[in-house]
């Protein structure tokens, strides 16, 4: 319920500070007194639209603060937490507009978006008037309230959760269709290039190794002419090891017959002999070393040159050819695998469309039933509102083609407002009064059943009188014990049935400086006193005192 709403320099509001409570509550006073200012203030708190010229004169800002108390589970304080705003006991919404057009909102002290404060607003509170009818006129609001009469939302539940499981399903066709398209275009150079790398067979690290091998034989190469003319100088034809040693024999027959002269020579050449034969060993140690195929260099080459050319040609690495192959590979995979996995989810939505067909005809049947009911409640209110002949109806329409969050229907409320004549949208058909009527009605049967904590009708008995504004003031009264009610009014019958009563005045300041817009409650014999001036006017007569008496206490 609206706790209480605290206004600063809105229009001719300085300063106001209004408690409200649960039950009905009339605000009443003369014309021009600031009741729409008072209801400006207010729609600006819940998120409506700012205006500049709200702010009062020579102020730079105004602001309105709106304090509600909600039970624990109700949607908005879902919405609060959803948006990280401290769930308290109050819900306090704030609006500040400036005179440059401006404006910044706020709950509970949380700097919010105006559409935020919007959503969270017209969950809790709903204006109607003649002007102003937010709430039923719309039509995108007809199908969640026939639902809420028709207590269907575990139906809704269920058609919503079926809807999303058909569209995961299509989501799942639709990409896997795009996958095996995408694998059939690119089919046959898949084909080629599998069968292209799975002959190559490339290896990780596989080109490092190559070219080391690679760089060795040719180093090999480039040093076997230097090998061969070495072994040509150590074992050829004028190889030094046969002249030595044929020369040191020479010298030994000579140390044979005595002489040692030629001893130094002798162990010189031996060790000369030997040296050259050390050397001789190394060669062929060296040459065994060096011994190649030069079928071999050319094949390390042919293998090397092979996977550079795949990775040039795949813009990739020689190790990364290895990931092509894989990639190819699972695309020819997805082409042969892909039409199974295809019919395998084509038949998964099938199965999820069946599901969300059997869910969505048994809401649309539920709807069907609801519908009926629903206008049968709201044509017996009709009557006493001066709309006997008038007919309400729940226009139903079902298309089973249609795939959605909400089922197949289409919701919305008509009217027929005399016989013979044709039935068409609330907001088209009815005139003014016979709009805020049809709605007074509409809320009074759905009062109990998904309604916002707080209603407030605007001056909705403008236009009749007698026995019509009693039964609107008794509907009102019968709503107030579900919900909270204000209503702005000019008919006594209604201000008869509130248990509460707000003046709504100008009252001139400072001699005369400025006027301002006041609010007061009204006491007993205060409250009499104004709905003696509704009933006779101007002048407030003995009379008019009179019946104001009897018609109080008649209603009380």
């Amino acid at each position: 319920m609206l706790n209480a709403l605290s206004v600063r320099n809105i229009v001719l509001i300085d300063q106001l500070d209004l408690a409200l409570d649960g039950g009905m509550t009339v605000l009443t006073g003369e014309t021009g007194a600031g009741k729409s200012i008072l209801l400006d203030a207010l729609t600006l708190a819940l998120g409506g639209r700012g205006d500049a010229s709200l702010v009062r004169s020579g102020q730079e800002s105004g602001q309105v603060v709106a304090v509600l108390q909600l039970a624990a589970d109700h949607p908005a304080r879902a919405a609060l937490r959803d948006n990280a705003i401290p769930d308290d006991e109050d819900v306090i919404l704030r609006r500040v507009q400036f005179a440059d057009g401006r404006t910044r909102a706020f709950i509970n002290d949380q700097p919010v978006s105006a559409a935020l404060l919007q959503r969270v607003g017209s969950q809790i509170v709903e204006i109607h008037g003649q002007h102003d009818d937010r709430a039923l006129v719309d039509v995108a609001t007809h199908r969640a309230a026939l639902d809420a009469f028709g207590e269907l939302e575990g139906a809704v539940a269920k058609v919503r959760d079926a809807f999303a499981e058909v569209s995961d399903a299509q989501e799942a066709v639709a990409a896997q269709k795009a996958l095996v398209a995408q694998a059939l275009a690119a089919e046959d150079y898949a084909r080629h290039t599998v069968e292209e790398l799975s002959k190559l067979k490339p290896v990780p690290g596989e080109e490092e190794e190559l070219a080391e091998r690679r760089q060795h034989l040719q180093q090999v190469e480039r040093s076997a002419s230097d090998v061969t003319e070495i072994d040509e100088m150590l074992n050829g034809p004028s190889a030094p090891a046969p002249s030595l040693a044929s020369l040191m024999r020479r010298l030994m027959r000579k140390i044979d017959g005595g002489s040692t002269l030629f001893q130094p020579i002798v162990d010189t050449i031996d060790a000369s002999l030997v040296a050259l034969d050390r050397t001789s060993d190394a060669l062929e140690e060296l040459k065994r070393e060096m011994a190649y195929d030069p079928a071999e260099l050319e094949g390390v080459e042919e293998r090397l040159f092979a996977l550079r050319a795949a990775a040039r040609k795949h813009q990739t690495s020689c190790d990364g050819l290895v990931d092509v192959l894989a990639k190819y590979s699972a695309d020819l995979e997805t082409l042969q695998g892909g039409e199974t996995r295809l019919v395998a989810l084509e038949s998964a939505e099938a199965k999820a469309l069946e599901a969300y067909r059997k869910a969505a005809q048994g809401l649309s049947a539920g709807r069907a039933k609801a519908a009926g009911a629903l206008s049968k409640a709201v044509g017996a209110e009709l009557p006493d509102l001066k709309l006997g002949s008038a007919r309400f109806i729940v226009d139903h329409q079902v298309d089973t083609a249609r795939i959605a969050t909400a089922g197949f229907d289409q919701i919305a409320f008509h009217v027929q407002t005399n016989p013979g004549t044709a039935a068409g949208p609330l907001l088209k058909v009815a005139s003014g009064g016979e709009l805020s009527r049809f709605l007074l009605a509409l809320k009074v049967v759905l009062a109990d059943r998904g309604s916002a904590p707080v209603l407030i009708f605007d001056e909705i008995d403008t236009g009749v009188g007698g026995a019509v504004a009693d039964a609107i003031g008794r509907r009102l009264a019968r709503l107030a014990g579900k919900v909270q009610v204000l209503a702005v009014t000019h008919a006594p019958q209604v201000a008869a049935r509130a248990q509460r009563h707000l003046l709504i005045e100008k009252q001139a300041v400072k001699e005369g400086a400025f006027m301002r817009t006041h609010v007061k409650p009204l006491d007993v014999a205060a409250r009499q006193e104004e709905v003696a001036r509704m009933l006779a006017g101007a002048k407030v007569t003995d009379e008019a005192r009179a019946a104001a008496s009897k018609l109080l206490s008649e209603v009380g």
